[in-house]
């Protein structure tokens, strides 16, 4: 089974379907990019002697050419390894040469340096603004390959912040099941909808569009080729139907925007990659309505773990309805999801542990890291490294990762349940908390927080709000100040980072 089947019965059956836009104009309709998609996977056999299963990487800003790659790689029986373009040349360096990749797609203004990493097995890169890429365009179509359901399709690479990335293995079948559980239980379809790409199509966005693609609705790619809230409102106004992935701090930044957009044409905010917390998910819910859904997953099981639907965050007459907007929701359809111990004994209802998870979603394992593979695939479980609870209704609340539970005194604290407080003070605009080596109770926790601009936060203040809203033991014995979060390239706080600041010691103030 070649996912690539979606675009070739889309190129049949909604052939006149508006397929690929750029802000406000249409580009292309189902026919033709079916069609381009054909035309480009001849080239990649004939013109680069690709062959099934050669690797080909995506270095780009969201762009048209991002969609039809995708799929040309899948249609020529290849595999893709998108890459974040915001990543750093050693980034780019590293996982070109650790997939093996053999020809690489990028943004003109990417060319010139990715070109200066061309070795043993990259042989090529390729403007997709350039003639080289016109000509392919200019191939005679093909007809599409025919892959095995657990074929590499997707070499999904990690952010890599505690080491270097690592690169799931994804199969046809995983990126089938995830995009049969994004209706399921994400986003059910309708009979047309558009689906913007304001978050990089290397990660989340791509990855749903694939889900897209398969109902033939119609994908915007912002004029930005990013995120920008402004843009993002416009958009809303202008396409009907739309639903987009953003990470929270996007939806963050769409609150925060000013004014007061029509939004009645939005259909879906899927939110994921990190924690919402429950004041900025109520504003949210105020500002656009019972149009939030909520996703849990990772690389190694893409975009399906959990998710919380807009169903359930609209429910308001549940009585448990505010715990399970802190929750991440219900398994998704083609997983198990569990509670273990550091034995991978089930833990019941209540209790905090790992969280595992099998089904047709996860990875066969790590490329070329079969060590890494066996600690995270055991027993026939992912082991996610993230800490969690599931209560007796079966949804999921995360704590932390393994590594970012805090231990003072013996007790675990778990740095998402005290920031889930601080947010709530009126002052404060982010906050991470952390904890710091300490003598006497092993760690103490400590709270890095962003002021709200113009604003300083008194340290009594916050003792006093922590101490009103959280057990004793749990409140922050100290405090930083900062003037902006430190965050990866996919939005993530760099806890390493803030780990780094705290033990250079010192006050920081904000501005």
């Amino acid at each position: 089974m070649n996912i690539s089947t979606h675009m070739v019965r889309a190129g049949n059956a909604f052939k006149d379907h508006p397929a690929i836009a750029v802000g406000t104009t249409i580009l292309s309709n189902y026919g033709e990019l079916a069609r381009r998609v054909s035309c480009l996977a001849t080239a990649l056999r004939e013109n680069f002697n690709l062959t099934n299963g050669d690797r080909v990487a995506l270095i780009a800003h969201n762009c048209p050419e991002y969609i039809e790659l995708l799929y040309a790689c899948w249609h020529a029986g290849l595999v893709v390894v998108p890459i974040n373009a915001k990543l750093h040349q050693s980034d780019f360096s590293y996982i070109l040469e650790n997939s093996g990749t053999k020809l690489c797609f990028t943004s003109p203004d990417l060319a010139n340096s990715l070109n200066s990493l061309r070795g043993n097995e990259l042989k090529t890169v390729i403007d997709v603004s350039g003639d080289d890429y016109t000509r392919m365009l200019a191939c005679n179509p093909m007809r599409m390959i025919s892959r095995a359901p657990e074929d590499m399709a997707w070499l999904f690479y990690t952010s890599g912040t505690t080491g270097q990335p690592k690169g799931a293995v994804l199969s046809h079948r995983n990126l089938l099941a995830m995009c049969q559980c994004y209706f399921a239980d994400v986003d059910q379809g309708a009979p047309w909808q558009t689906f913007l790409h304001a978050a990089p199509m290397s990660h989340g966005s791509g990855l749903y569009g694939l889900a897209h693609v398969m109902q033939a609705s119609c994908h915007i790619i912002p004029e930005s080729g990013g995120f920008d809230a402004a843009e993002v409102y416009a958009l809303i106004e202008n396409w009907p139907g739309l639903t987009f992935f953003a990470a929270p701090t996007m939806v963050k930044r769409l609150l925060d925007h000013p004014g007061d957009t029509d939004t009645s044409n939005l259909k879906t905010i899927i939110y994921g990659g990190g924690p919402m917390y429950v004041e900025d998910c109520l504003a949210g819910l105020k500002r656009f309505g019972p149009k939030l859904a909520q996703l849990y997953g990772q690389g190694e099981s893409p975009m399906t773990i959990t998710a919380l639907s807009s169903y359930m965050h609209a429910n308001k007459d549940h009585p448990r309805w505010r715990d399970r907007l802190a929750s991440v929701g219900i398994a998704q359809s083609a997983v198990e999801v569990r509670i273990a111990n550091s034995r991978g004994t089930l833990l019941p209802s209540g209790e905090i542990g790992e969280v595992l998870v099998r089904g047709d979603t996860v990875m066969s394992g790590y490329w070329r890291n079969p060590e890494a593979s066996a600690e995270a695939l055991r027993d026939g479980w992912l082991h996610t490294g993230d800490y969690g609870v599931l209560d007796e209704d079966g949804f999921l609340t995360l704590k932390d990762r393994s590594k970012d539970v805090i231990i003072s005194g013996g007790t675990n604290i778990y740095p998402r349940e005290v920031e889930e407080v601080i947010i709530m003070h009126p002052d404060v605009r982010e906050v991470s908390v952390i904890g710091r080596t300490d003598r006497e109770w092993g760690e103490s926790v400590v709270a890095f927080v962003v002021p709200r601009s113009g604003l300083a936060v008194d340290i009594t203040s916050l003792e006093q709000f922590c101490l009103k809203n959280m057990a004793r033991f749990k409140r922050p014995k100290h405090y930083r100040f900062i003037e902006k979060m430190p965050k990866n390239n996919y939005g993530k706080v760099l806890k390493t980072t803030l780990r780094e600041l705290d033990q250079a010691g010192g006050d920081i103030h904000p501005r």
